[in-house]
């Protein structure tokens, strides 16, 4: 099925992640060849709230981007317009729907159709968006993996290769110091980052969501590194998403009254030093897993995914989100998209192939 396009728009929501501006350059540069216009809505969009937040994207506006790191178009995770923020002179907030403003201000703009690219979240305002009327196809981003309805999102092989890089670097200082090193990566519900660095960079114990931890296992390994194994050092990788057994994962207070995840390193550090006695010393990566540039694999399939992306909108496939599905690029309805996120399978053949290797899973 044709559709009648002339104008399109592309935004950016939620964290950054690597590949975003491919993404961006391959909706501008196919659409063009289809002979449409393209603009970008800036910070989400916040930029329909906004003079001078609608901006034309063309050929140059795009050269040299697809390597580079962040996004052109800039984003945020507070910017839900079915639920915007707003403060009264006392401070309380309320929260008021502007989904209409977001219609009638691409309407205004002549926008035929919007691209949208983000993680459950952005999806999920797409999602009701297209409800109320406007023409979406989405992109899914996260670094975290955890989307079900796709085999692989870009950014997460090169957040991957950024926390097996400090591993690495960690194992000769741990060593050196004869101490514990505990590092906390990036994966709120799912543990994909932490099991496919933790295995890379030979981690000793690796805790993640899908597994709640024994801090009894946990020592007991580290106890064997040091007096059967005689390595006399220990790392230990955990997603942020990590909790023990019979407990909880840990949040910590944010601005404007947000909680956030964090702090489940500095505990287990704190636990472990306790139980053993081994000196233990802990490292958040936190952002350094969205900055930088995409790898070779994280570009091509953003590229993919933003070409992709514009044929769904040539054939008026709109409320569908891009899918990879090896060896193809798919389209998937954004209700399924958003339906279930994608966690580790327990008895998967990686986590068997960490244990067949000797790591602790923390069980």
């Amino acid at each position: 099925m044709s559709t009648n396009v002339r104008r399109i728009a592309v935004n950016t929501g939620g964290g950054d992640a690597p590949g975003l501006n491919a993404v961006i350059r391959a909706v501008v540069r196919s659409a063009e060849r289809l002979g449409w216009e393209v603009y970008g809505i800036r910070e989400s969009y916040d930029g329909l709230f906004e003079d001078g937040g609608l901006v034309r994207l063309d050929r140059d506006a795009v050269r040299g981007i697809t390597h580079r790191g962040g996004t052109i178009l800039g984003t945020t995770n507070r910017g839900n317009p079915l639920r915007w923020p707003v403060t009264a002179e006392d401070g309380s907030v309320s929260y008021v729907d502007r989904s209409q403003e977001v219609l009638d201000a691409l309407a205004d703009a002549e926008i035929d159709a919007l691209i949208a690219i983000g993680g459950d979240g952005s999806l999920d305002i797409a999602h009701q968006l297209h409800a109320k009327g406007l023409r979406v196809v989405g992109v899914p981003k996260t670094i975290d993996n955890d989307l079900a309805a796709t085999s692989l999102t870009f950014g997460f092989l090169t957040a991957v290769e950024t926390a097996t890089d400090a591993i690495d670097k960690l194992h000769s200082t741990a060593e050196a110091h004869q101490r514990v090193m505990v590092v906390e990566v990036m994966g709120r519900s799912a543990g994909w980052i932490a099991l496919f660095s933790g295995i890379a960079g030979s981690a000793d114990v690796i805790l993640i969501p899908e597994i709640p931890y024994d801090l009894g296992r946990v020592c007991e390994k580290i106890e064997s590194r040091y007096v059967d194994e005689r390595r006399e050092f220990a790392i230990v990788v955990v997603a942020e998403g990590a909790f023990p057994v019979g407990g909880a994962p840990l949040f910590q207070q944010a601005g404007r009254g947000q909680r956030r995840l964090g702090g489940m390193a500095q505990q287990v550090a704190m636990d472990i030093e306790e139980r053993t006695g081994r000196e233990t010393r802990h490292l958040v990566l936190g952002h350094l897993q969205r900055g930088g540039g995409p790898n070779s694999y994280d570009r091509l399939l953003a590229l993919r995914f933003g070409a992709a992306a514009v044929k769904l909108v040539r054939d008026g496939r709109f409320g569908c989100m891009v899918a990879l599905d090896p060896p193809d690029v798919l389209a998937v309805p954004l209700r399924e998209a958003i339906a279930s996120i994608k966690t580790v399978p327990v008895d998967g053949d990686i986590v068997q192939t960490a244990r067949a290797l000797g790591t602790c899973m923390g069980d």
